[in-house]
């Protein structure tokens, strides 16, 4: 099925690396290890071969767009990926942090795109994200400060002080992603990347559509998301034409 998507271009098929399905095995099995970016490098990079050779068989193209599972990109990830010929990342969550799973902190990495490399060979796209409310300027040293007072966090939300909103439909409602959507365009944001689990399209298969009325819900966000953007003259855009358009511009 994938391989008639990418032949008949209707889709890019890139690759997504879960590090506890994806061969070899030799980690030791922990929370922290679930983020690929902290295994070791010679571990991370033999999967990361595994995987990308596994798509090239399967699909008849090599994979060029990564996104980390867990968003988790790390120290010796940028290196491996330029290695094996991807030309664009998809894993950072700016705005995010994971540490108390022993993942990485994103907290304060920018929302517009980025090249990793002085050569530009890859392109960082972080998934979109934003703070919304009255002090959405302070977002940026308030927001982590709460982190231990999460009542705080609702609190601030509800009184429309200050709410970290990603471009999801998974736990997003569309009036807060429509907010954050002005916002991102009032603050001159001109790319948009936005992300769902596709388990998500079928009621049961993850926690954010668990019956019909939730997959209706799900396809309304879309609806309202994507209105949102023609009537803003926002216009979609596949992975290979950003990076075509991106080396030009470099």
């Amino acid at each position: 099925m994938l391989r008639a998507l990418s032949q008949e271009k209707t889709a890019v098929i890139g690759a997504q690396l879960h590090p506890w399905v994806n061969p070899p095995f030799d980690e030791t099995l922990s929370r922290a290890n679930s983020f690929a970016g902290n295994l070791p490098a010679k571990i991370e990079q033999a999967k990361l071969r595994a995987l990308t050779a596994k798509i090239e068989t399967m699909i008849g193209t090599r994979p060029v767009v990564y996104r980390a599972g867990r968003y988790g990109a790390g120290a010796n990830t940028a290196r491996l990926l330029m290695a094996e010929g991807y030309r664009l990342d998809v894993s950072i969550r700016s705005l995010f942090e994971y540490r108390d799973e022993g993942g990485p902190d994103f907290s304060a990495f920018p929302v517009a795109p980025w090249w990793v490399d002085q050569e530009k060979r890859l392109l960082e796209l972080p998934l979109s994200a934003a703070y919304v409310g009255r002090c959405a300027g302070a977002g940026g040293w308030l927001y982590p400060a709460s982190a231990r007072l999460p009542l705080l966090r609702g609190l601030l939300a509800r009184t429309n002080i200050l709410q970290r909103v990603a471009l999801t439909p998974e736990g997003m409602p569309l009036p807060d992603a429509l907010l954050a959507i002005r916002t991102m365009l009032d603050a001159g944001v001109a790319l948009f990347s936005l992300s769902f689990h596709s388990p998500s399209i079928v009621p049961g298969h993850t926690p954010y559509v668990r019956d019909e009325a939730d997959l209706r819900a799900f396809w309304s966000w879309w609806d309202g998301v994507l209105d949102c953007f023609a009537r803003a003259g926002v216009t979609p855009m596949s992975s290979l034409e950003l990076i075509a358009v991106s080396e030009k511009l470099r």
